[in-house]
């Protein structure tokens, strides 16, 4: 049975953690004022990448009580929501960094538009957070529990949309704040589509094809209940591929009796769209195309490093190899592969194959020209580059890193992954006039295919790959628009003109309805 778990009530035998990120007192929080640095002129590797890292650590930057980087003062009824949020959950470190990102961000909307603040409360607590157990058999005969999550955050503006994790890390901090960032995420994609996430912390590696079945059978078992094409639609995440969707799918239409749309990132042979896989990596290069548009500037030539080796950050990779970009950089949980000339598309599949099929680790990886470094995160690789894509998870660009990243003369980071940059990191790179492009609008490309493919499913139709990448390019062009409009409408970074573009619909759908 699930057990529908109010939101202000701590998890059993949980560790209490209290967040990095609390709020701190009215008199800590200061105002700076940042020089944009000049963009690098650098190519090749640079004899003062040491030095200039140096330089980047060192430079003067406001800080809050915490020691951490700030741009602008919490309002009064800002600081009173995060307390009032950081109260209530102190021990989910992830999804108070997430409230803490948006809201500081929305300081000059309450300003403006004091209406909204009635609403940003209810946003940071999710309607619905089911937690169940899910019994499964090993291979060996043995039963073996692992827990379920789905929170159902926002449906102001459509059903529940998001997708699943199978990860040993999730916890109900994991899952809120992703259910929180995809509100923000699917408002931003101009379909109708509101947010939600699960998941478990079941792990797949290791495990054969049929303990996985058996795993994923158990846990829709329980889901099902609580899903359908008109509440709430999963799709897949880290864990979560076309096997596990294929599984899970074949589960729920046989506990429901029905074929429908309810999950998304199925085959297209049964009800699938095409592009799918593609939709995440590709859609976070679309979005950088219209960054870089801005500045009358292209992607050719540009020497990008990109973090992770899975679905995002392949065909992210894929897209910026076919556009002219070089690939110098991929990774995963054990270390980093270095390409000092850049990936080639051939390089690119045989990591696919050793992720997709081997299911191993980097390590595996052969080259004559490149190199595996384990244990360390890609941004140490000695190489300068134009433009970071974190792809892997969330927090993966922390203070450190942004510092590495700025040395390396990094002025454009394209966020692939979710919340993958600590708040910290955030203002780092933002003092030194990075243009970051948030995660909420630069990772939208495949929750926005996966609306796609749920309208293709409500009218029986499937769509050419040619049509649906056209649509693709089009909704990023049109995050874009959003965020950089509402950007320059309240004089903040693009960062926080998504959030503030994501904000605002739906606030506006809540006041209409009222309290509910």
């Amino acid at each position: 049975m699930a057990l529908l778990l109010p939101t202000n009530r701590l998890v059993a035998n949980a560790p209490i953690v209290r967040p990095r990120l609390v709020v701190p007192r009215p008199a800590q929080r200061l105002v700076v004022r940042a020089q944009a640095a000049k963009p690098s002129q650098s190519r090749g590797v640079s004899p003062n990448a040491t030095a200039a890292a140096a330089e980047a650590a060192t430079a003067p930057v406001t800080t809050n009580g915490n020691g951490l980087p700030v741009k602008a003062a919490a309002s009064a009824k800002v600081q009173e929501i995060l307390a009032k949020v950081s109260r209530r959950d102190p021990e989910q470190r992830e999804f108070l960094q997430a409230v803490e990102e948006v809201l500081m961000c929305l300081e000059p909307v309450l300003a403006k538009k004091p209406e909204y603040a009635s609403v940003i409360e209810r946003m940071c607590e999710p309607e619905r957070l089911i937690v169940f157990r899910v019994p499964w058999i090993d291979d060996a005969g043995h039963v073996q529990i692992n827990r379920g999550f789905r929170v159902q955050f926002n449906s102001a503006i459509g059903p529940f949309k998001g997708g699943l994790r199978f990860h040993p890390s999730v916890n109900v901090s994991i899952i809120k704040f992703l259910g929180f960032e995809q509100c923000f995420k699917n408002a931003l994609t101009t379909l109708p589509m509101g947010g939600g996430k699960g998941g478990s912390d079941f792990d797949p590696d290791g495990k054969s094809d049929n303990e996985v079945m058996r795993f994923c059978q158990s846990f829709m078992l329980e889901l099902a209940r609580h899903i359908g094409p008109q509440t709430d639609v999963p799709a897949g995440d880290i864990g979560v591929g076309a096997r596990e969707i294929g599984y899970l799918y074949g589960m729920y239409k046989r506990v429901q009796n029905e074929f429908t749309g309810t999950l998304t990132g199925k085959a297209i042979e049964w009800g699938g769209s095409n592009i799918r896989p593609e939709a995440t990596g590709y859609g976070a290069v679309y979005f950088g195309l219209e960054i870089l548009k801005e500045q009358n500037d292209t992607i050719k030539g540009k020497r990008c490093m990109v973090s992770g080796s899975g679905n995002v950050a392949q065909y992210a990779a894929k897209k910026l190899i076919e556009l002219g970009a070089v690939v110098l950089t991929m990774s995963d949980s054990t270390g980093y592969v270095y390409e000092p000339n850049g990936f080639t598309e051939a390089q690119i599949d045989q990591i696919m194959e050793i992720k997709n099929k081997t299911r191993t680790t980097l390590a595996a990886y052969k080259s004559e020209t490149g190199r595996y470094v384990a244990g360390e995160r890609c941004w140490n690789a000695p190489c300068n580059a134009d433009i970071a894509l974190p792809c892997a998870t969330q927090n993966e660009v922390e203070y450190e890193d942004a510092v590495k990243l700025v040395s390396k003369g990094v002025k454009l980071v394209l966020e692939g992954a979710n919340m993958p940059t600590t708040n910290d990191g955030i203002n780092f790179l933002h003092s030194k006039g990075c243009v970051l492009a948030p995660a909420k609008a630069c990772n939208a490309g495949g929750v926005a295919v996966s609306g796609l493919e749920m309208a293709q499913n409500a009218t029986m139709t499937t769509w050419s790959s040619e049509d649906v990448d056209e649509r693709l390019k089009s909704i990023m062009v049109d995050i874009h628009a959003a965020a950089s409009a509402a950007a320059k409408e309240y004089g903040v970074p693009l960062q926080a003109g998504a959030n503030i573009a994501g904000f605002e619909k739906i606030a506006r759908a809540m006041i209409a309805q009222g309290c509910v």
